[in-house]
């Protein structure tokens, strides 16, 4: 399908890429420099165009002063914005200002194409579909909800782990989705259709673990009134998913160990052991190598599981999963509940989800939608509906216990974009809320920054000479406050590429709107 992106960005390098990874999709592109030339392209081009990606520092007209412009003429077109290093207060207020998506620069053509189906899949009237599971019951990897980089890297490793039996472990904190990925190795792999057998080992008595994985003859001890398999007989064929498998008892471990490597298992009370086909797939949420520094588990059965290792990061490590999960949360429900029309997530409560960090990952922001959709009492989610999360980011509740973003077009006062100021009318932080949001933010900016004055200083504290990479370093972080983070004016004041400018930013682990957040703070404090 052949349709109208308009691309609004003052870059020319990043214009051009735009260009190229939209024609790439088969799409027709529209450039534009900055905000008021992308609203000029609107009024020519606007019944054509239906998604938007928008560059956030920009001069005239940045990317928020663009977003606000739109609700004002009250244009319905998703919007992806892009953000540099992701820094999550300029998401935040993009998100509340009505922005679709974003992605963080440097972005790849991949990751654009996403964006720009997620945005053309936005239909009101169309059906739901179930993000986690096919007709068939099986996950696949086109099933898992994902567009951020850290996941495409898990989904291309999981892939590879597909193509053959390797023991794998999968890594990560609870509720990240381990098991959705055990699944979608077993259905892209030649066991696709054979047995799923899961096995939580931390939620079995450690009396019963042996019982449960490799099973008992009758009569083979007290209370074995019938024979029982096992799950590894269960499985056979197909894949075995122990998951928490650093809660597995020492004396377990071992007959473990003896499976893997001998492909037969020991039932209690058999007279000889069994053979079985069993594709072992193993995750956990604990460090095991700290777990075999302290006996916990044996590092023979360690380097056994431990061949193919897969690390999912936290949700909180990739913010832009966040809106993708939660529309697609949002549609399960709501055909669930057989609701007439699926609600939509106001600009306020999507930002809400993107701020929260999710202790819980997917598994909390799954069940914090289906709170919401259930008790749903309108076409909209808002940030009334989740007034259990708001009450954990300081700044969303106030202490009569009111949300002090009433509005749901409001935006956050913070970090006004290359000068930009909020639209007038709207709620802001008050400010305590915003002296405890950019406090830690603005000191880290301090401490991280020796200048004085602008002078840049060729000794460093140890009384030698500093190295290049140092000052290069210094000299970035004054470029970005001087200019006031306008990355086109700092990266043509250091005589480099703009491209070139945000792989240093990359290098130096700097976020380019630090320098918004400290002198915003200096303005809230006096």
């Amino acid at each position: 399908m052949n349709t109208h992106i308009l691309v609004i960005d003052d870059d020319p390098v990043q214009r051009r890429l735009l260009k190229n990874a939209v024609e790439r999709i088969g799409h027709t592109p529209h450039l534009a420099e900055n905000g008021k030339m992308g609203l000029e392209s609107l009024e020519r081009h606007g019944d054509k165009i239906s998604v938007i990606i928008l560059d956030l520092m920009m001069p005239e007209m940045n990317g928020i002063a663009f977003l606000n412009a739109l609700h004002e003429k009250g244009v319905d077109i998703p919007v992806i914005v892009q953000t540099g290093q992701g820094g999550i207060d300029t998401v935040v207020m993009a998100m509340r200002a009505g922005a679709f998506d974003f992605v963080v620069k440097p972005v790849s053509p991949e990751r654009i194409g996403s964006a720009i189906n997620n945005a053309l899949k936005v239909d009101r009237t169309s059906q739901s579909r179930n993000p986690a599971r096919s007709r068939s019951g099986a996950v696949r990897f086109t099933d898992i909800v994902a567009v951020s980089p850290a996941m495409a890297r898990v989904m291309e490793l999981a892939r590879r782990a597909a193509q053959s039996d390797i023991p794998v472990v999968l890594e990560g904190e609870s509720g990240v989705g381990k098991e959705m990925v055990a699944r979608a190795i077993q259905a892209a792999s030649d066991r696709s259709g054979k047995p799923f057998i899961t096995v939580n080992c931390g939620a079995i008595p450690h009396n019963l673990v042996e019982s449960i994985l490799f099973g008992h003859e009758k009569g083979a001890f007290t209370g074995a009134t019938e024979k029982h398999a096992g799950k590894f007989i269960e499985a056979d064929g197909g894949t075995l998913f122990l998951d928490e498998i650093g809660e597995l008892p020492l004396d377990v471990q071992v007959k473990l160990l003896r499976a893997i490597q001998n492909g037969e298992i020991e039932t209690i009370g058999a007279r000889r052991p069994q053979k079985v086909d069993v594709r072992l797939i193993s995750a956990t949420n604990k460090d095991l190598i700290a777990a075999v520094k302290a006996g916990e588990f044996r590092e023979d059965l360690y380097y056994r599981l431990n061949v193919f290792p897969i690390t999912i990061p936290a949700l909180r490590r990739r913010k832009e999963d966040i809106p993708v999960l939660a529309r697609a949360f949002v549609e399960r429900f709501s055909a669930a509940q057989k609701l007439d029309v699926v609600p939509e997530l106001t600009p306020a409560a999507m930002a809400l989800l993107t701020a929260f960090d999710w202790p819980g990952n997917i598994r909390q922001l799954e069940n914090s939608i289906f709170r919401a959709v259930v008790l749903a009492r309108g076409p909209q989610l808002g940030v009334e509906d989740f007034t259990q999360i708001a009450a954990q980011i300081p700044g969303y509740i106030n202490e009569s216990g009111e949300s002090i973003f009433a509005g749901s077009r409001d935006v956050l006062a913070a970090p006004s974009l290359a000068g930009a100021e909020p639209p007038a009318g709207l709620p802001v932080f008050t400010r305590p809320a915003a002296e405890a949001v950019y406090r830690a933010e603005a000191a880290r900016a301090v401490v991280h920054s020796p200048l004085t004055e602008g002078i840049l200083s060729a000794i460093g504290r140890d009384g030698g000479v500093r190295t290049i990479a140092s000052v290069e370093e210094e000299l970035i972080r004054f470029a970005l406050r001087f200019y006031r983070g306008q990355m086109s004016e700092v990266a043509r004041r250091l005589g480099i590429g703009r491209s070139t400018l945000y792989r240093k930013l990359k290098d130096y682990g700097i976020d380019p709107d630090d320098p918004l957040k400290q002198l915003t703070l200096e303005n809230v404090a006096g």
